[in-house]
């Protein structure tokens, strides 16, 4: 068994032992689901009001020799290229974990055998005139920063520098976020929660937060990003298996924390006032500034499908997503935390 089927299984354990804890203390919310009598036959839309999207399950497909394993990441960058991270499905001929489309959907390329097994958090940052994917790989526990064509520029293991390591405890990052600034945070979910602050030179600068259930400490600190909705930026670390999320100054200082709606939070992303949180108990939340819930999309909770055939999927379900991000033109994309893959568009409607 090698280093990423293991943090898979943490990452199994985790889910199957939260399963049924996670109803205490979450506000109720309204069903938000509805296929409106004048759809169109065969369309299948959820939501509500401004916030209306048609389900197209499978909307990005691997091309010949490929074959999805888990879909645990997707990101888009400046030109509107989509990058799917991949764990590679066993059977699969072809060993690349980063599939790669056009805006439309389209196939263009793929790379990545060196992420087989551990592809995980996958953004794009534009660096003066040149794009960057910062990767995130829970089999060889490393972050990597590659250019857009798959060329490594420099990779990263647990920070010696903080200390925090020295008594063999594990680091496997599992997201990356960006500052206004220039630095970046890891966020070591699947290893010891910490977050750990870089400058653009990949300088070490800092450590915050730690394991435990208390204010500014994580289980799962799995997901990083930065919210820019307010007077000031903050950064928003999902804290999975606590079923919450919470804030922090950009040095690392704990703000505040929310659990209304949420489940097992996984990852963010934010366009305009509005927030989506993909949550690994089967819905995606939408949230309006204030982070009041929006939506919950495709709500396939209790859902005992992540091994099943592909055929057994419920259509406009969710079982597991794992991350979403606004695409350029508003629509949203979702990646699910299944062995067999699965990308979803919400095309606003």
């Amino acid at each position: 068994m090698d280093r990423g089927e293991r943090e898979e299984r943490i990452s199994r354990r985790e889910f199957l032992g939260l399963a049924g804890a996670v109803t205490a203390g979450i506000a109720a919310i309204p069903a938000t689901e509805q296929t409106p009598a004048s759809a169109p036959a065969g369309r299948r839309i959820v939501g509500s009001g401004r916030q209306r999207y048609e389900v197209i399950h499978d909307w990005l497909k691997p091309p010949d020799g490929i074959l999805w394993g888990d879909t645990h990441g997707v990101a888009q960058d400046s030109k509107g290229r989509i990058y799917v991270a991949h764990t590679v499905h066993p059977d699969s001929p072809s060993r690349h974990a980063i599939v790669v489309f056009d805006k439309n959907g389209t196939f263009l390329t793929s790379w990545g055998e060196r992420f087989a097994g551990g592809a995980h958090g996958i953004e794009a940052r534009k660096e003066g005139r040149e794009e960057f994917l910062y990767h995130c790989d829970i089999a060889h526990r490393k972050v990597v920063k590659t250019k857009l064509d798959g060329t490594v520029v420099w990779e990263k293991g647990a920070p010696e520098e903080s200390g925090l390591y020295r008594k063999g405890e594990p680091f496997v990052p599992t997201n990356v976020a960006f500052s206004p600034d220039g630095d970046f945070y890891v966020a070591d979910g699947y290893g010891s929660d910490w977050i750990h602050q870089y400058r653009l030179d990949g300088s070490y600068v800092r450590s915050f937060g730690g394991r435990g259930t208390e204010p500014g400490r994580f289980r799962t600190a799995h997901g990083i990003w930065l919210d820019n909705r307010g007077r000031e930026p903050l950064l928003v670390i999902t804290d999975r298996a606590n079923s919450r999320f919470q804030y922090f100054t950009l040095d690392g200082k704990y703000v505040s924390g929310a659990a209304t709606g949420m489940r097992m939070p996984c990852n963010f992303d934010v366009r305009g006032d509005m927030m989506v949180v993909a949550d690994l108990k089967s819905v995606v939340t939408l949230l309006d500034r204030d982070n009041r819930v929006m939506a919950q999309l495709c709500d396939g909770d209790p859902s005992n499908l992540r091994s099943a055939p592909r055929e057994q999927f419920i259509p406009g379900r969710f079982i597991h997503p794992h991350d979403a991000v606004f695409l350029q033109n508003g629509d949203i994309l979702v990646a699910e935390w299944v062995p067999i893959g699965r990308i979803t568009l919400l095309k606003r409607v």
